[in-house]
């Protein structure tokens, strides 16, 4: 399982803990192991420079996903599919939040790569429903990961 992981902020990430979280989640999730995804920790102004482009809102946000080839979770590959898409992390705005949720940063970025990794796959959290889904699946992943690790 191609994970691609590149920092651009002064932040240091935990690189080997986040490409592992992201390998777990993937097999949790029944992507085919030859799926690619991408992480990208940016600054904030880059993030904010993404949100408005992509999203056309104002100011940086904690995550950003870009699927690509729209895979789904226990669906093999077609012809011509291979990447799952990009998950973008702002760290500095992770840490605000983790304050605010009184954990750790990392524990954040973990809980934010996740909900990138679920968007990838179609998850949304619009209607309540989808929501209690997709949060419960995130909880559901990192603890997991956290008691096999």
């Amino acid at each position: 399982m191609p994970i691609l992981f590149e920092n651009e902020t002064e932040f240091e990430c935990p690189e080997s803990e986040l490409l592992s979280l992201a390998a777990y989640a993937l097999t949790f999730m029944k992507i085919d192991d030859r799926a690619e995804l991408s992480i990208l920790a940016v600054n904030e102004d880059e993030m904010e420079r993404l949100h408005m482009e992509w999203m056309d809102e104002e100011g940086p946000t904690d995550v950003l996903s870009f699927p690509i080839d729209q895979l789904r979770p226990g669906q093999p590959l077609a012809e011509g599919e291979g990447t799952l898409g990009d998950v973008v992390l702002c760290p500095a705005v992770a840490q605000r939040q983790a304050e605010v949720a009184a954990h750790g940063t990392i524990d954040e970025l973990q809980i934010l790569l996740v909900h990138g990794i679920l968007h990838l796959m179609g998850f949304d959290h619009a209607e309540k429903t989808e929501e209690i889904e997709m949060f419960t699946l995130q909880t559901q992943i990192i603890s997991e990961w956290k008691r096999a690790r």
